[in-house]
């Protein structure tokens, strides 16, 4: 079984959504974590627009990337610029490392419907690359 790192910078957000996503898909192929190099907890608008595409994160947690120490990961991915710029070090050598900057829909400031947009729009390309992945490194 392989084992996924997903680290963003919050792990509120982005990395849930790809997590659930990466579950999704994967099945048993692999376990499947989020982290941030730091914890904002999770994002109530990510909640939401998940379940709206029939996926339930609601009961996901926000994890710093320290808890899990000692995981021979296979593959971490990034999934923001700051933390693939500011990640500390990860001892896995044998990891692949991947990144996909994904905007950041808790940014965006705006009507309700902006918001909804700016999460639906962030949570389709996050669907896309998760697919992608898991068709790829997964099959």
């Amino acid at each position: 079984m392989k084992n996924v790192l997903i680290l963003c910078t919050g792990n509120s957000c982005r990395s849930q959504m790809a997590q659930g996503y990466i579950e999704h898909y994967a099945g048993t192929k692999a376990r499947i974590y989020s982290a941030g190099i730091e914890t904002h907890g999770l994002n109530k608008n990510a909640v939401k627009f998940m379940a709206e595409d029939g996926i339930d994160i609601s009961n996901h947690t926000s994890n710093h990337v320290d808890e899990y120490e000692g995981i021979a990961w296979d593959y971490i991915i990034t999934v923001c610029d700051h933390a693939n710029e500011n990640c500390p070090f990860i001892p896995a050598p044998n990891a692949k490392r991947l990144h996909k900057n994904f905007t950041d829909p808790s940014k965006v400031e705006g009507t309700e419907a902006e918001i909804a947009a700016a999460f639906r729009s962030t949570r389709e390309d996050i669907k896309q690359y998760s697919k992608d992945f898991v068709a790829s490194y997964l099959a």
